[in-house]
């Protein structure tokens, strides 16, 4: 087997996006081995990506500058970055990637033992913390542009092009065309909404439960402001006032 044929993996990510798991720094090697696998051809429908990059030896060292456009060409649009290591979250944010950690939490330990007749406490189950608070856009979002509201809502007052990304841990309101992409809920909140004006949308997200739009869009919602919610893990996507 050559060594290309184990130059990446894909498997599921936590936030029911798919993840590419990097095997190798070597981009050449990469290359090729994206060109088996995806083929040769600039026209692949984008889909959103974690890049999964714990596999590595010396992952800050790698060349994102190059390996991020690599990608796209692809049809792969990098959204995050997934290490175990928190020094890696400033290279996720110098690239305009988000941040996750693919390390479990510890279990917290008391250093005194509960007696025995007494049983321990439960441990709450982890959710997601709300969003509060808003950053608002009043330019337009141009394509190759990506805004990142994190833990709060995002609210767009300009149009968010075709190639653009607007990213919130809350909701996003875009009153304006949106002709790019919009991941509301990027932290697991599946309460997270997305409004648009227009609808014209490349991809939508809520939770990580994404989209493609390959097809037109229905008339009941195309060019029309609509609202994007979970339903049953299902993206329901219905125009405003219905």
């Amino acid at each position: 087997m050559s060594p290309a044929a184990n130059a990446f993996d894909i498997k599921s990510a936590s936030l029911d996006l798919l993840a590419l798991l990097l095997r190798t720094d070597n981009l050449d090697e990469l290359s090729q081995a994206l060109d088996a696998r995806f083929g040769t051809g600039h026209d692949a429908p984008v889909e959103a990506f974690v890049l999964d990059v714990e596999a590595l030896p010396a992952p800050a060292e790698l060349d994102y500058g190059r390996l991020l456009p690599m990608l796209s060409r692809r049809g792969i649009r990098a959204v995050a970055l997934r290490h175990p290591s928190t020094a890696l979250a400033g290279v996720a944010s110098q690239f305009g990637l988000a941040y996750t950690s693919s390390a479990t939490p510890p279990r917290s330990a008391q250093n005194t033992p509960e007696p025995a007749d007494k049983p321990a406490a439960p441990e709450p189950a982890p959710a997601p913390a709300p969003a509060t608070g808003a950053m608002i856009v009043d330019r337009p979002v141009r394509a190759g542009q990506q805004i990142y509201a994190k833990g709060c809502d995002l609210i767009v007052l300009a149009m968010v092009s075709a190639g653009a990304e607007v990213i919130a841990d809350g909701n996003i309101h875009i009153y304006a065309p949106l002709r790019g992409r919009a991941l509301a809920g990027a932290r697991g909140n599946a309460g997270a909404r997305i409004f648009a004006r227009s609808m014209e949308a490349e991809l939508v997200s809520i939770a990580g439960v994404y989209r493609t739009i390959e097809q037109a869009l229905p008339d009941s919602i195309l060019g029309k402001p609509t609202q994007i919610y979970l339903e049953n893990e299902r993206l329901v996507m219905t125009a405003l006032g219905e």
